[in-house]
């Protein structure tokens, strides 16, 4: 994270927890994020069981079973060839020479007795192969008892090798069997289930897919496939094929879980969350590698003044700014120097400072490079430069922004080389180091900061930040308290006593911590978005949103009460019955607009969309939002609420195409 007035963690809102969101958005579609979320605490596990291909031997006898009485309610009805009888094959041949032919009978009898004894040979024909595979099959399940899983997996390649040779020879003859189809699809199912169990994963897997071609909705196929793919550790696959038995299973109930009638969902919301974890870690940290290749922009005009202000020095810097001389004559004087002269690294850097002051700071970080180049390649400069420690100290804030941290942590040192007891620049190099994950490094340098100044109001804010991060409430509470004490209109510092409180349950203290920080500054809105929190967590909602707005009154740039706002609008019912969905996704881009660095919008603003989704080509666009989001992240925390999202919704997607489904939505 960025110098610990950045994070975004300081509350329990937008500001960086999830706070429900796709479960409120179910109020509005019905779709499988909501059915993650709602329904999959009641799941099964998955586990391997002797008793899968004994039930599969059961469907079969079943199925024969009624078979047999369909073809003795339908006699010797000889236009359903796929039906198996146990009746003596010559019930289904007529005995033409025992029978006396009439002279008035018609030829239109005589020809239908030619029709039929045309047909016996392929029917003795396919009761042949109905014998041979019921023989090879009978031959497996034996095997299979006697656990002898590869020896039953050749019976069962016979039965199906069986099967194709008859399909081919149907197909070519005009023919077909429904029953040998049928068969066949049980038969793999049971061979797979021998692979599995002999060790043989891959053909396992094979068996699988080709039964998930015939039968998309082959349960026991595609728990198979899971349980072989989680155990070979393929986790993004293993998720799709959860995704897949969920979105099935969603599909068969969608009625009675309208009606909120109880269904035990095939797989527990334990397994998803398990396989997600399991995916994050490798996609965090290939993400992380990534985005260091990237061009870093500035974080948005607000979080930079939050920066900036979270400094005591803010006002001196300021001042000065103030009273120097304007960018346009700061510029006409550099315009009238040449390259070499020793003159222009101090006006660059007069100019950057005069541009942050115009909140430009995008062309001060250019003006401070630029001057820092200079001396760099002439040494002889820094001896008569003498805001050069500040010039480092502006450069190692801008790169610090940018996210450069190795690079920002080298001006902050050489700038401490120059100071050493300048607390304010400690203070930075801490903030470096913690973002950095080097939260020890960080802590010796606030330590080392404190014990030069005990009354540091810079070091005691920012510790208490690294305080939260550690879960040191009470050492972060103390440390703020400090502050307020040392100074009383240290508004940044209330908010976060706020912060602390609200996440103590001390509701009362958080509301007085609160009431301080608007006394000093009523107008701030950041303690308007602070104040609509308390409401929020209380359920007043229609107030909640009401701060809100007025959050964004007072300074239209801060992101958060923007996805407060819309998390507010989630909550509240319309007339019409469903909240204003569109309001919402109105905010949260929003909120993306002002500040594109704000990961909270993205992963509430993917969670409605892909609820909303009436097809998959727009569930697969979330996904491109996430990526735009993810490229904005600057840290491994940051990521991992928006890649746990995008994980998800990539596995929802290809498992709905796997089905064949046209969408996630189940209205």
């Amino acid at each position: 994270m960025l110098p610990p007035s950045m994070t975004r963690s300081s509350s329990s809102m937008g500001r960086g927890q999830m706070v429900g969101f796709g479960l409120v958005a179910a109020a509005v579609t019905f779709s499988m994020l909501w059915y993650v979320f709602k329904l999959g605490n009641l799941g099964l596990s998955i586990d391997s069981d002797d008793k899968e291909l004994l039930l599969d031997e059961e469907d079969d006898q079943d199925n024969d079973e009624k078979n047999v009485t369909n073809s003795k309610e339908v006699k010797l009805s000889l236009d359903k060839p796929g039906i198996v009888n146990d009746a003596p094959t010559t019930s289904f041949k007529p005995n033409i020479e025992t029978v006396t032919v009439k002279p008035v009978a018609s030829t239109k009898d005589e020809e239908v007795k030619q029709e039929e004894s045309k047909e016996d040979p392929k029917k003795t024909k396919q009761e042949e192969v109905h014998k041979l595979v019921e023989d090879a099959d009978k031959r497996g399940k034996v095997l299979f008892k006697a656990k002898n899983y590869l020896e039953a997996a050749t019976c069962f390649s016979e039965a199906i090798d069986l099967i194709d040779a008859h399909h081919i020879s149907s197909v070519e003859e005009g023919g077909s069997s429904n029953t040998l189809a049928r068969q066949f699809v049980t038969l793999m199912n049971n061979r797979s289930a021998m692979y599995e169990k002999g060790g043989l994963p891959d053909l396992a897997l094979s068996d699988c897919d080709a039964i998930l071609e015939k039968d998309v909705g082959h349960c026991k196929a595609r728990t198979r496939k899971l349980r072989i793919l989680e155990a070979e550790k393929r986790y993004t696959e293993a998720l799709t094929e959860v995704c897949a038995l969920q979105l099935k299973f969603m599909q068969d109930n969608r009625d009675k879980i309208r009606m909120g009638i109880p269904c035990k969902p095939p797989v527990s919301q334990e397994k998803i969350e398990e396989l997600v974890t399991l995916i994050l870690p490798k996609e965090v940290e290939e993400t992380v590698k990534r985005n260091k290749t990237l061009h870093r922009e500035l974080p948005s005009v607000y979080t930079i003044l939050q920066l900036l202000q979270s400094f005591s020095g803010f006002n001196a810097w300021m001042a000065k700014a103030a009273k120097d001389e304007n960018v346009s004559s700061l510029t006409t004087k550099l315009d009238a120097l040449e390259d070499g002269d020793t003159g222009k690294a101090e006006l660059l850097f007069r100019r950057g400072r005069r541009y942050m002051y115009e909140q430009r700071f995008e062309d001060a970080s250019k003006d401070f490079e630029g001057a820092y180049d200079i001396t760099e390649k002439n040494e002889s400069i820094k001896d008569d430069f003498e805001e050069y420690p500040r010039l480092l100290e502006w450069v190692g804030m801008g790169r610090h922004l940018r996210y450069d941290l190795d690079r920002a942590l080298e001006c902050y040192e050489k700038c401490s080389d120059l100071e050493p007891t300048n607390t304010e620049i400690l203070v930075k190099r801490a903030g470096v180091k913690m973002d950095d994950g080097k939260t020890d490094d960080a802590n010796e340098l606030f330590e080392t900061a404190l014990g030069l100044e005990p009354n540091a109001v810079d070091a005691l804010l920012h510790r208490s930040n690294l305080r939260m991060i550690k879960q040191n409430l009470e050492g972060a509470k103390a440390d703020l308290e400090r502050c307020i004490e040392l100074r009383p209109d240290f508004i940044l510092a209330r908010l976060r006593l706020t912060t602390i409180l609200m996440a103590t349950q001390d509701l009362d203290g958080a509301k007085k911590a609160l009431d301080g920080a608007e006394a000093i500054k009523p107008d701030s809105s950041d303690v308007h978005s602070y104040r609509g929190e308390m409401l929020f967590s209380s359920g007043e909602f229609a107030d909640a949103k009401k701060e809100f707005e007025r959050a964004i009154e007072c300074d239209a740039t801060n992101p958060t009460p923007y996805v407060n706002a819309a998390l507010s609008v989630m909550n509240i019912p319309t007339s019409f019955g469903p909240p204003d969905v569109k309001e919402a996704v109105k905010l949260l881009s929003k909120a993306i607009e002002v500040d594109p660095m704000f990961h909270a919008a993205y992963v509430h603003l993917g969670q409605l969309q892909l609820s909303m989704a009436t097809n998959l080509n727009d569930a697969r666009e979330v996904t491109h939002l996430y990526d735009k989001g993810i490229k904005q992240c600057r840290t491994a925390e940051e990521l991992k609420d928006i890649c746990s999202m995008r994980i998800l919704t990539v596995a929802q997607v290809d498992a709905a195409a796997s089905l064949k489904m046209d969408t996630l939505n189940m209205q």
